[in-house]
């Protein structure tokens, strides 16, 4: 990204060159709270949420309801206002329904949000303070450390060994050092402001204390959120939903169209077969869906949230069910992620108080990230006060190791720590004896500390390799060059105990169809050993060198057979991701490293943990609070289950509820009169969705959580033909019933109409909704309270005080005895064709082909 040379008097030069070098006290709680009501908070997002009364208007710009409410006026208009009346009641009452779950569950899925949202370090009244990020204003004085994400943009004040990743913004591959003081008039684009920080970038390594000079959609990442903000791509279930809408569109089209057609060639009023065809086509609509997919899946949100999951991307919790593979790190998943210090040894195999030293003062000196290892050399207590820190080349993933130079005053050395074969290639001599003496690294001698470093991965134990060597007294910075002719000192090696339970939970996991592949940094041997006590079988082993050599196609073919993947950089990491989306599988990657961060992206569900760094919290779509696959597999089945339940409103609203606005589209074909009044399909519509509103309750089958499913369209199709044409022929039952056996005038067909195809619509849900025998399969109780109440409704109505605003009578007792026949011979039937369908017309499991592109989340 380019600004403008300062040299145009027309265009005014970067803040960061004209920008005062003199340390502010940072803002007062007052000054910030100013500060907000002139700047707004520190996002994109608009400042402020549409009032309720305008989020519930906005549900009435559905085209059919406002077709509705349009000739409920005309209606009204012409004298008819009775019923006129009737038609918006229950237009608001199914618009009220929808709106008022679908709220409560958007706020209950906000506030899981807010419990995991990224927070800042600021100093505010002489005090530092944990901000959340939009709290941020111009002027305060931010503390940034490695791991954090940089949440505006700001002039550096101080720094030390500072380097941050600024790729996203500039495209330059490697962190970039920091530092304050002015620069000169030429340093306009971004990739020159070495005295600044921009909001989205990541500490590498160092601190620093920055003040704010720029917020939200003033920063350079806000001149261009709208490019590299953009909303994720749909997930499967997403694009399936949007395809099941289409159909359900298509065919309710063509069915208005032929009801309208019929009507006005039998000569029908015209209005009065124009409001019969929009309510036919308000019966057909699933327009409950969106609620009960939202409310299913705020409910599976919140069950998450109860075993301390919580979900940031409500539609991620269906893509954690239908996730068949499950990529993460060995560390704190499969051990306890309390490392120890093993042993240090010297190049002959012996401890070594030498190799902990030149650990020990590696570990100490360096100011990135602090890693689980250092920490566990750090706790061998050592008297550093004699060395000074000069200078450090930060650890990145290219190189795998860090170097720092240090001083002593008699002595300066630089002391490098990393990847044993990294930092065994970097080395010339090794030491022997305690570092008395020197011995050249041959061929000989090389072959024999690589064997002795693998007879240490052999124990399970992780290794990293120890060297040093001598600089000039006047040597006053290190970098990447000066990491040569090292002399190699020797190892240190650590335990990480395997994690009690951690091969349990691999085995649930796997008997439940997700396949776990541990992708991590460590040696093949380390992890192999780790395997074998945890009982988990190992199909096959990748390494970060054979991967490299690879190209998309070949690696492709490896992943899905290979259970390790071991020394692998993030660029790897993020390689397998896509190559296993490519084949097909639904891929969830958990890790909480900035190194994870491109995988967490790219992956069909990113998960992490809430001690994970700023960078992997913000990408992930759910944060685990516990570091524990056991309670992974408990998300697993809780996707399975919202997914269950939002299936059973598809295949209701694809069986029972098409085949009887079908039939009713053929009965206005046959009969001389309208099969049912608008007012009365509107009012059939706002009972059935009444009794559909507690399938997000509902209990889920543990036979529907064994294997991860996803939406298929075919499956629905063969599924909607099936019972819409069994519904449909009771329908014809009935017809031929009323008019042929009871004689049925007009109000009396619709009344018995209205009764027979709710109640077996409704009570049809009692076989749909599971797979087994529905007596064997005990329903929720709200399902079951809302069915049977709705049955009941529908049988009370003709007799009760509103039937004349429905235009109804009472049937005569015999038809309630042909009734509950009908109604058992439904079920029955109903129940038949269920074991049929799943027998013979299910088919195989729905195909996995996905896109690969990597999903694009904010900031990243």
């Amino acid at each position: 990204m380019t600004r403008p040379s300062h040299a145009n008097a027309s265009v005014p030069e970067p803040w960061w060159l004209g920008a005062s070098a003199a340390a502010p006290w940072g803002l007062s709680q007052l000054q910030a709270d100013e500060a907000r009501a002139h700047w707004g908070p520190n996002s994109f997002e608009p400042q402020a949420k549409r009032s309720l009364p305008m989020q519930f208007l906005a549900r009435l710009r559905n085209p059919l309801v406002l077709v509705l409410l349009a000739a409920s006026t005309i209606s009204a208009a012409t004298g008819d206002i009775a019923n006129a009346g009737i038609i918006v009641l229950l237009v608001l009452l199914s618009v009220t329904l929808d709106f008022v779950q679908e709220h409560r569950a958007s706020n209950a899925a906000e506030k899981l949000r807010a419990a995991v949202a990224l927070r800042a370090s600021v100093l505010r009244d002489g005090a530092t303070l944990e901000i959340p990020v939009t709290e941020v204003m111009p002027g305060d004085l931010m503390l940034l450390s490695a791991g954090d994400r940089v949440p505006a943009d700001g002039l550096v004040l101080e720094a030390r060994d500072f380097f941050v990743n600024q790729s996203l913004l500039t495209g330059e591959s490697y962190p970039v050092e920091k530092r304050p003081g002015a620069l000169d008039g030429h340093a306009t684009e971004l990739q020159d402001a070495l005295n600044a920080v921009f909001m989205g970038s990541t500490v590498v390594s160092g601190s620093a204390r920055v003040v704010v000079m720029a917020t939200g959609s003033r920063t350079a990442l806000g001149e261009v959120a709208g490019s590299l903000q953009a909303e994720p791509p749909p997930t499967a279930f997403e694009v399936g939903m949007h395809r099941f809408g289409l159909m359900i569109m298509r065919l309710t089209l063509l069915l208005v169209l032929f009801v309208l057609l019929v009507n006005v060639i039998l000569h029908r009023p015209l209005l009065d077969s124009f409001l019969f065809a929009v309510a036919l086509a308000v019966g057909l609509t699933p327009e409950l869906l969106p609620m009960v997919v939202s409310v299913t899946l705020s409910r599976g949100a919140m069950r998450l949230a109860g075993r301390r999951v919580i979900v940031k991307r409500l539609a991620s919790i269906q893509n954690l069910g239908a996730m068949d593979v499950l990529c993460t790190d060995k560390t704190g998943t499969l051990t306890e992620a309390r490392i120890s210090l093993a042993r240090c040894v010297d190049a002959d195999g012996r401890d070594s108080a030498r190799v902990l030293m030149l650990a020990r003062l590696n570990s100490t000196f360096e100011s990135g990230l602090k890693s689980p290892l250092d920490e566990a050399l750090m706790a061998h207590p050592m008297d550093t006060a004699t060395w000074t820190k000069i200078d450090e080349v930060p650890f990145d993933f290219e190189r795998r190791r860090v170097s720092v130079l240090l001083d002593r005053g008699d002595a300066r050395w630089l002391v490098v720590k990393g990847a044993p074969d990294d930092v065994l290639a970097l080395c010339s001599r090794f030491e022997r004896d305690e570092g008395r003496s020197l011995a050249p690294l041959d061929a000989v001698a090389l072959a024999q500390l690589r064997e002795r470093c693998h007879a240490l991965e052999r124990q399970g134990l992780r290794v990293l390799g120890v060297a040093w060597r001598d600089v000039p007294a006047d040597h006053p910075h290190a970098d990447v060059r000066d990491e040569s002719a090292l002399v190699f000192a020797g190892f240190a090696a650590f335990i990480d105990s395997p994690k009690a339970g951690a091969g349990e939970a691999m085995a649930a996991l796997a008997k439940s169809g997700v396949h776990v592949k541990i992708v991590s940094g460590d040696s093949e041997l380390v992890t192999q050993h780790l395997c074998a006590l945890l009982r988990i079988p190992v199909a096959g082993v990748l390494t970060g060198q054979e991967i490299s050599a690879m190209d998309e196609t070949a690696l492709r073919a490896r992943v899905a057979r290979t259970t390790l993947f071991c020394r692998v950089n993030p660029a790897q990491k993020n390689r397998i991701i896509l190559a296993l989306r490519a084949r097909g599988h639904v891929v969830g990657y958990l890790g909480d490293g900035v190194n994870d961060a491109p995988a967490l992206r790219s992956a069909d569900v990113g998960l992490t943990v809430d001690s994970a760094v700023d960078v992997a919290r913000e990408v992930a779509d759910i944060v685990m609070l516990d570091h524990d696959l056991a309670v992974l597999h408990e998300g697993v089945r809780e996707g399975r289950r919202t997914f269950g339940n939002v299936m059973k409103y598809i295949m209701m609203g694809t069986s029972s509820n098409f085949g009887n606005m079908l039939s009713m589209a053929g009965a206005s074909l046959l009969l001389p009169f309208l099969p049912m009044l608008p007012a009365q399909i509107l009012l059939n519509n706002v009972l059935y969705d009444l009794s559909q509103a507690a399938i997000p309750l509902d209990r889920v089958d543990a036979a529907d959580l064994h294997r991860p499913r996803t939406l298929d369209m075919k499956f629905i199709q063969r599924y909607m033909w099936l019972f819409g044409a069994i519904s449909s022929a009771f329908d014809a039952l009935t017809f031929w019933l009323l008019i042929q056996v009871l004689h049925a005038d007009a109000p009396l067909f619709r009344t018995a109409w209205f009764v027979e195809s709710l109640a077996t619509q409704v009570l049809v849900i009692f076989v749909i909704r599971t797979r087994g025998r529905p007596w064997t399969s005990r329903p929720g109780a709200a399902l079951s309270l809302a069915s049977l109440f709705v049955v009941a409704a529908a049988l009370l109505l003709p007799f009760s005080p509103l039937a004349r605003f429905f235009h109804f009578e009472p049937p005569p007792a015999i038809f309630f005895a042909w009734l509950a026949g009908m109604l058992a011979a439904y079920l029955a039937l109903a129940e038949l064709a269920k074991r049929f369908f799943y027998a013979r017309l299910a088919g195989a499991a729905p195909s996995r082909t996905r896109r690969h592109s990597p999903r694009r989340k904010a900031g990243v």
